[in-house]
């Protein structure tokens, strides 16, 4: 036999010859996976379909369990696509129309439902609203059970987040609550108001301001405990330069105990992000009445912090800084 018709009888066995064991083995496996997915997925559809009916056709009992199924399930699919798929069997009504049961259970459940159905999908926060959600949420809020009132604040944050929703929620009348957290909540709770706050202050269609002088204590307070480099400190500090704009936020923040004292911290020991909202504040003050805030603003020791933030801060942060070193000068 010559050497070319060995080597095509030789090719043509590597192309009859049977796949090695451990190629067989993944090819398998490969296969097995494929076909357990597909009866996952199967199954999930199932579960999904029947807890959109029990939501929609079952007692109280049925629907909280219905609830609860619903937030467990989402929870388990790591892709995210059983939110949609919810939303998609029509379960935001129905567990929108249960938060204004009488019963606290049935409230419970179906606010963590709405919030895991809420969480990375805008179209659903933007469902939920569109749903009604707004106006129980703010019912929830006034209530002393810290636990719901706290989840509402959660579902609040989440849901302003998006930004068609944000003039909806302006206008309810949430912010008022929110600031109330900020004073009795628990820690979790107080982050997650200022941070829906925060997300509220950058509606564009607010024509009314979301906060009153009201916020100013708690916010100075909370601006005090935490780290000045914190991301939480970056929210409060926006907040307080808003509230240094009208009258009534300036007073608050003078008479607020070390007021001005904080935000000079903020100045030395912030952010990027953090000092130039604080050095906003500061020049708002000095600039709305020099005579009044000057003496208060140096007696703090606010110079050095300023002076370093000519050359270390944002572009903005800087020109603040410049402006406000100005208005410190003994002439004015």
């Amino acid at each position: 036999m010559g050497e070319d018709e060995e080597a095509e009888e030789e090719a043509e066995n590597e192309k009859t010859a049977p796949l090695p064991a451990t190629a067989t083995a993944k090819v398998t496996v490969i296969g097995g996976r494929d076909r357990e997915e597909e009866a996952w997925n199967l199954r999930k559809q199932i579960q999904i379909v029947e807890l959109a009916d029990k939501l929609s056709n079952g007692d109280l009992h049925a629907q909280i369990e219905a609830a609860r199924g619903i937030r467990k399930l989402v929870r388990k699919s790591f892709s995210g696509k059983a939110r949609s798929k919810f939303a998609a069997a029509g379960v935001i009504q129905p567990l929108v129309l249960m938060l204004l049961s009488p019963n606290v259970d049935a409230q419970e459940a179906s606010l963590v439902a709405l919030l895991n159905l809420a969480v990375r999908n805008e179209r659903n926060k933007v469902k939920i609203v569109a749903a009604g959600a707004i106006p129980p949420l703010v019912e929830l809020l006034k209530l002393q059970n810290g636990s719901l009132r706290e989840l509402a604040a959660a579902a609040i944050l989440t849901l302003s987040a998006a930004e068609p929703n944000k003039p909806t929620i302006s206008t309810s009348g949430a912010a008022t609550f929110l600031v109330q957290i900020l004073s009795c909540g628990s820690v979790q709770g107080k982050v997650d108001a200022v941070t829906a706050l925060h997300n509220l202050s950058t509606c564009a269609d607010n024509s009314h301001p979301i906060l009153d002088a009201k916020a100013v204590l708690p916010l100075i307070n909370l601006l005090k405990e935490c780290k000045k480099n914190s991301k939480f400190a970056e929210k409060a500090t926006a907040l307080l330069e808003i509230l240094s704009h009208s009258e009534e936020g300036r007073v608050a923040i003078t008479d607020s105990d070390g007021g001005i004292l904080t935000l000079v911290e903020t100045v030395e020991d912030g952010s990027l992000v953090s000092t130039e909202h604080a050095v906003g504040a500061l020049l708002t003050l000095c600039q709305s009445c020099r005579d009044k805030y000057r003496e208060l603003i140096l007696n703090e020791g606010a110079i050095p912090g300023l002076l370093r933030l000519t050359v270390e801060g944002t572009f903005e942060a800087q020109e603040r800084a410049r402006m406000l070193l100005d208005l410190l000068r003994d002439t004015p």
